[in-house]
């Protein structure tokens, strides 16, 4: 299983991914209406049951978006029972997260707001396990400076030409004070994630959201923005922030993201 800004099952495991922020005050303004979509396979349909109710439970029912398919895969014993365990609400001190579980196999990645908070998402989730479980903890203590990308963006949208990699007018004015921003990290490496919604294809979405992540780092780069410090990356439709199923969700999804990497 995975948890990210969307939870997808990957195979023979789970992948769950959201922005999990616990303090809506240090969260962005609309993070509370952020979506948690789950993708992968199951061995049943129990077990899709309650894995589905516990992040219903933690998260809200509204926000939980179901992606699972159910048969196909062999898990370990009382799988289900252990996943249910990992989802917790000190999941929601982690914001850019990922959590997955794929058969005993544990993989979290993410942002906290302090060291603090990372032993204390690691130490709930190596509790809720047993030995067999191997689990791999990517958690960084970046929020402050993380903070100043996304107060610069300030959750708008870099817009685009429809269907093309083209940047607006509008769109080089966000990134412009992008630019300024990205100046104070000296060359650290920053992902320049680009994102579409789940209309037509995903394998076309993929290829336009990187496109457009491409367009962004050439922008910046002619800024003078150092061009290795950029890392273009297309996630296409797999990490919505709204629902798909309304024009202003839609626009939402159809987004670029900064995120400082390690």
């Amino acid at each position: 299983m995975i948890i990210r800004r969307s939870l997808f099952l990957l195979g023979a495991g789970l992948f769950m991914a959201g922005s999990l922020q616990a303090d809506p005050v240090a969260a962005p303004a609309d993070n509370n209406n952020q979506v948690i979509t789950v993708t992968g396979a199951v061995p049943d349909q129990a077990t899709k049951t309650i894995i589905l109710n516990r992040l219903r439970e933690v998260y809200g029912a509204e926000r939980v978006v179901d992606q699972i398919s159910v048969g196909g895969v062999i898990m370990p014993a009382n799988w289900a029972q252990y996943v249910q365990a990992l989802i917790s609400p000190q999941l929601k001190a982690v914001t850019r997260g990922e959590l997955s579980v794929n058969g005993n196999t544990v993989n979290v990645k993410g942002d906290v707001s302090s060291d603090a908070n990372r032993q204390q998402v690691t130490s709930q989730i190596a509790s809720a396990l047993n030995p067999t479980y191997v689990v791999k903890s990517q958690l960084r203590v970046t929020m402050a400076e993380q903070a100043v990308l996304d107060q610069a963006l300030a959750n708008r949208i870099v817009e685009f030409e429809s269907g093309s990699a083209k940047i607006t007018a509008a769109g080089q004015g966000i990134l412009d004070e992008m630019n300024n921003a990205l100046k104070q990290f000296n060359g650290r490496r920053v992902e320049v994630i680009g994102h579409t919604d789940s209309q037509g294809a995903r394998n076309s979405n993929v290829v336009l959201s990187k496109a457009r992540a491409d367009a962004v780092k050439a922008y910046l780069v002619q800024k003078g923005i150092v061009a290795d410090s950029l890392i273009p990356i297309g996630m296409g439709p797999d990490r919505p922030v709204a629902p798909n199923n309304t024009e202003d969700g839609r626009r939402r999804n159809r987004r670029i993201e900064f995120n400082l990497s390690q």
